[in-house]
């Protein structure tokens, strides 16, 4: 079981088992099991909201012994809570599967890692580019100066 704090200083437990797997179904629609396939781990790292809701509703018998909603939980939700969320859950997903599906698993969310920290390194490169100022305003003037559709 993997654990993380939310902004209100609150300690979660995750604890992804067969009973989370299918409440995770059942409320929200996404499956756990099509982690391994690496599309799923994609899909949640880049749906902030859609990964809160299933990390509330694997910790729903916790949030309910301390009456915290869904709404109270996703208002405790943001920067460095999200992150330290993702790893727990990511982690504890990794852990539930058996021992072939978990090397493939741990393969796949580490390949994600190493091209997430590219991309992050590649967009930083780009953002310190001294003539980005001039590509945006020119691209921009481009825009302007193309004619307007009617749309009709």
């Amino acid at each position: 079981m993997k654990t993380f704090s939310d902004n209100a200083g609150r300690t979660w437990t995750l604890a992804i088992n067969v009973d989370a797997v299918r409440r995770v179904r059942s409320i929200v629609n996404v499956d756990l099991l099509e982690a391994v396939e690496g599309k799923l781990i994609e899909k949640l790292v880049g749906d902030p909201i859609l990964l809160c809701d299933v990390i509330y509703v694997i910790c729903k018998p916790e949030a309910d012994q301390r009456s915290v909603s869904d709404e109270d939980f996703g208002r405790s939700m943001a920067g460095d809570a999200i992150d330290h969320a993702t790893t727990s859950l990511l982690e504890e997903l990794v852990d539930f599967f058996p021992k072939s599906r978990r090397a493939l698993l741990t393969k796949a969310l580490g390949k994600f890692r190493q091209l997430e920290t590219k991309a992050i390194q590649l967009v930083d490169k780009q953002l310190d580019d001294p003539n980005l100022e001039e590509k945006v305003l020119g691209q921009l003037q481009q825009k302007l100066s193309e004619p307007m559709s009617s749309g009709v």
